[in-house]
């Protein structure tokens, strides 16, 4: 009986197709930038349509040098590839004496022991994520190239028998039989490999045949969840096979088999055709259901299909737009993938995909992290306009509706118009809100100790009592030299002094409030402004009162306003992995809403870029919207890219290297539009985006450029090149350049005397930091005399 998918007529079958694939990838069709290195063209097999496959030729190395392989992969590193596929033929060293000895000669057994040796050599040496093709290889070999490659593949081809038999394609090719490939595929979803197959059509199968080999796959995956890709491959007659004269199959022929394998594998899968072996037809492929173009190279040639060249890169995303959809680099292995490292790779694999991927597991866009000085170039939108679920989504958030967390994360993954429409409409909604004046504040950091008992997996600056590593010495500031430095920042025409610390195991809750009382005492003018969360809670446990009752203490010994700094991501699912030990999401958003009946308003922030994506940033928006619905007392919203230099858990491969630029931006423009009209004050931090970057963040939805700070320590400690103070001057500078106006603000965004504006911009330099030593234990005052000497 004929197939329903075989009897529909090709149109309702490319809609059927295009309409799942939509509904699962959107309008991102992917491609892999990668090198292409034949390790060795010898094979057993003797397949009837290969030019891939040679037998051994005097003078001709039976397998690439490691040497010849490196510098292969060091031009694609420095082309941007992030791949390595290797492609070889099957056990050629069954065949031929010459693998045999060649092997021999490199000190290996086997081509897939080389194989392994060589995938390691390219990940360590030039950071390539290597994709491996080795053909039908043993449970063994499937695990030990896991411990060195990023994905693996082996096309299915067909699963019909019937093209193993005498005068067929696969007749001599004992690789070829389809139980022996269906087994390599069962075995890799028992390893846990992102794995890639697929079919060759044209070479004698009949659709009902594809058909069979797409529902064997199906059932793989169903069973495993590892094919990661499947490749529908037209065949193509080359001279000097006996297929040579063979007819091809036509394009309606290859896209009835796409549209067909989109249907049958569903709406998730990752369905590619090769663009180099279809020319000029994009659209059609695009419309047939794909969403993947597979692996380009700017380097090398396809090996495999010699006399089919890759199209230009830029040619690939200009045909991929005319085809309304947007190209986005990924990596070897699949966002999903990507985005679950410790189930899908070797712990030092799993450590490179992270520092090569974006935040919804695809390929860095660009090469910048937070805390450098250059900045990506931003390309141009090549859509025509932005597609039209996104722009009903931003209407809603302008008009003030409560977004819900998927809508917020189809924000987040805007690209292209998307992305270009999100930013103007967070920009017109700013212009809405608070007009073209840009404020700062001047003010003073002062981080009383880096002494700290908790182990936050992405603080560079915290550190035990006597550690002296990296990043100078343990300090527990006295409270002569707190003083100090407050009274100095006085003098320079600070109006707030800015307190954080690490959470020392001596410290209580009078430790703090002596610290408010104490600068209280000497520059009454100043507004202080201290204590995360986490420094509130432990505070309040040290003297056993309510979180109400100690706060209460501290307003009343001098404190103004409290950082909303400790956040991180309000997500336990995240907080869980970065800060087990820290306040729990229930807890901060407890601290602050205490903290906002008491008229003690906070500052609200998220760091951004290491183990989470957009569901956590969409939660970690909800939660801070619906409190100000209820407070009103955030007086702003911080992005801060997580810098990750320093950071542990980047040195231990267990975080991306920051956000890229575009979901920074795009941080600031989402959150605009997300916390309207609740959260009206959107503050970029020079100090993670730099001034450049502050200044496209300010045409993205952001309206202040928070504090001159003076000693920014935190941010410098984790790795980042700007400088630790940005004066009056050069704010104003750098806000008039986008054609804004700068306007000075207190804490809570009133005006500044005159007197503190011409002291700000008057300033002398600052004198040396005394950073004072730890102090025994039972030092720690909990309250200055009034002479300021601790």
């Amino acid at each position: 009986m004929q197939d329903r998918l075989e009897a529909m007529p090709l149109d309702a079958l490319m809609a059927e197709a295009a309409a799942l694939r939509d509904a699962a990838h959107g309008r991102v069709i992917s491609y892999s930038r990668k090198v292409f290195i034949p390790l060795t063209k010898l094979c057993r097999d003797v397949c009837h349509y290969c030019t891939f496959a040679e037998t051994p030729r005097p003078g001709r190395n039976a397998y690439l040098s490691p040497e010849e392989v490196l510098a292969i992969a060091h031009a694609g590193a420095a082309a941007g590839c992030t791949e390595a596929l290797f492609t070889l033929g099957d056990k050629p060293e069954l065949r031929w004496r010459q693998a045999r000895e060649a092997l021999a000669s490199l000190g290996q057994e086997t081509t897939i022991s080389y194989l392994q040796a060589i995938c390691a050599l390219v990940l360590k040496e030039t950071g390539l994520l290597p994709h491996a093709n080795p053909g039908v290889i043993s449970r063994e070999e499937i695990a030990a190239l896991r411990s060195v490659s990023a994905s693996q593949g082996l096309m299915l081809e067909s699963v019909s028998a019937r093209l193993c038999e005498p005068g067929q394609v696969h007749h001599g090719s004992p690789d070829k039989h389809p139980e022996a490939r269906l087994e390599v595929l069962r075995q890799a979803g028992e390893l846990r490999v992102p794995f890639t197959t697929g079919i060759l059509i044209g070479i004698g199968e009949t659709r009902g045949e594809r058909l069979e080999a797409l529902r064997a796959i199906a059932d793989l995956h169903a069973r495993h969840g590892h094919i990661q890709e499947v490749i529908i491959q037209n065949f193509r007659a080359k001279p000097g096979t006996r297929r040579a004269g063979a007819a091809e199959p036509d394009l309606d022929d290859l896209l009835w088999t796409i549209a067909a394998a989109r249907i049958v594998l569903g709406p998730e899968m990752n369905i590619q055709a090769p663009p180099n072996l279809s020319p000029g037809v994009y659209q059609k492929l695009v419309a047939a259901g794909l969403n993947d173009w597979g692996g380009v190279s700017p380097v090398t040639p396809d090996h495999v299909n010699p006399e089919a060249p890759w199209p230009h890169l830029e040619e690939l995303a200009a045909r991929t737009a005319d085809a309304g959809s947007v190209l986005v680099q990924r990596l070897p292995a699949y966002p999903a993938y990507v985005l679950a490292p410790e189930t899908w790779f070797a712990p030092t694999v799993a450590a490179a995909v992270r520092r090569m991927s974006d935040a919804e597991g695809f390929a860095r866009g660009d090469d910048w992290s937070p805390g450098e000085t250059r900045l990506p170039m931003l390309p141009a939108p090549r859509l025509a306009a932005a597609d039209a679920a996104v722009t009903r989504v931003v209407e809603r958030a302008s008009a003030g509706t409560r977004l819900d967390a998927p809508d917020i994360i189809r924000l987040f993954a805007a690209r292209d118009a998307d992305q270009a429409h999100v930013t103007a409409a967070a920009d017109t909604l700013r212009a809405s809100v608070s007009g073209d004046v840009v404020r700062y504040v001047v003010n003073r950091n002062i981080n009383y100790t880096n002494i700290c008992t908790y182990r936050c997996r992405f603080c560079a600056f915290s550190k035990g009592k006597t550690h002296e590593a990296l990043r100078g010495p343990a300090y527990d500031l006295d409270h002569a030299e707190v003083v100090r430095r407050a009274e100095e920042a006085w003098a320079r025409g600070a109006t707030e002094v800015c307190l954080q610390g690490g959470i020392h195991p001596d410290y209580t809750g009078a430790t703090y409030e002596g610290i408010c009382r104490a600068i209280r005492e000497a520059v009454p003018g100043m507004h202080i402004h201290a204590f995360s969360p986490l420094e509130v809670t432990q505070g309040a446990a040290t003297l056993g009162l309510s979180l109400r009752d100690y706060l209460a203490r501290l307003k009343d010994a001098g404190l103004g306003t409290l950082p909303g700094t400790a956040a991180e991501i309000l997500d336990d699912e995240i907080r869980a992995i970065i800060c087990p030990d820290k306040v729990t999401t229930a807890e901060w958003l407890a601290v602050a809403r205490t903290a906002h009946a008491l008229g003690l308003r906070t500052t609200s922030t998220i760091m951004f870029g290491h183990v989470e994506g957009p569901p956590n940033w969409a939660r970690h928006l909800l939660a801070l919207r619906d409190l100000q619905a209820e407070t009103g007392g955030f007086t702003e919203f911080v992005p801060l890219p997580f810098v990750h230099m320093e950071a542990p858990m980047y040195l231990r491969g267990q975080a991306r290297r920051g956000p890229t630029f575009r979901e920074a931006l795009l941080m600031h423009s989402v959150a605009r539009l997300t916390l309207h009209p609740h959260i009206t004050n959107i503050q970029t931090s020079w100090v993670k985006m730099g001034p450049e970057g502050a200044k496209l963040a300010l045409r993205a939805g952001a309206n202040d450029l928070g504090g001159t700070l003076m000693n920014e320590s935190i941010s410098r400690a984790a790795g980042t090149q700007h400088g630790q103070e940005f004066p009056p001057a050069a704010m104003e500078t750098l806000i008039l350049a986008i054609g804004r106006r700068p306007r000075q603000r207190t804490t809570l965004y009133g005006t500044v005397p005159e007197e503190r504006q011409r002291a700000s911009h008057a300033a002398v330099a600052l004198a040396p930091l005394v950073q004072t030593a730890p102090r025994r234990k039972g030092q720690h005052s909990a309250l200055l005399p009034t002479s300021g000497q601790p």
